[in-house]
């Protein structure tokens, strides 16, 4: 693949490079990131589900109750939800990376070379033999 980093334009503005190795690493950031917050709303859930109903069957605690009850629904679904998100967004950037590699082979294939036959130096690859794109170069 061509120098740059993910997404960025290329010199003639006409195009983008994509790095497969850039987006796995990506995607294992949002997989993380989903993992935390999931793990972070079980914390706060069990935190709530400690306090119990500290706000009383009285009136005033009667009307609390019945908006706080929907809301706190509400809120811990919706951070669930964000939480599998992010780890979709993750899983979407592996996918993106393999098909990219996949077209980059079915591409350099079709015209009879390989993929990434020239290296950034310049040298030639050898002819026939496609390179392993590495699946993971981040750190």
């Amino acid at each position: 693949m061509a120098d740059g980093s993910t997404g960025a334009s290329d010199h003639d503005g006409a195009g983008f490079v994509l790095k497969p190795w850039e987006l796995h690493g990506e995607g294992r950031e949002f997989e993380k990131l989903g993992r935390e917050l999931g793990k972070a709303v079980g914390a706060l859930e069990k935190d709530l589900a400690v306090l119990g109903t500290p706000w009383g069957a009285d009136r005033p605690g009667g009307a609390f109750a019945a908006v706080y009850g929907p809301a706190r629904g509400e809120l811990l679904g919706g951070l669930r939800a964000l939480a599998g998100q992010l780890g979709g967004v993750g899983a979407g950037l592996h996918t993106m990376a393999e098909r990219t590699t996949d077209t980059d082979t079915t591409t350099a294939d079709g015209f009879g070379g390989t993929a990434g036959a020239a290296t950034s130096s310049g040298a030639v690859a050898t002819p026939g033999v496609v390179p392993a794109v590495p699946k993971d170069m981040s750190v």
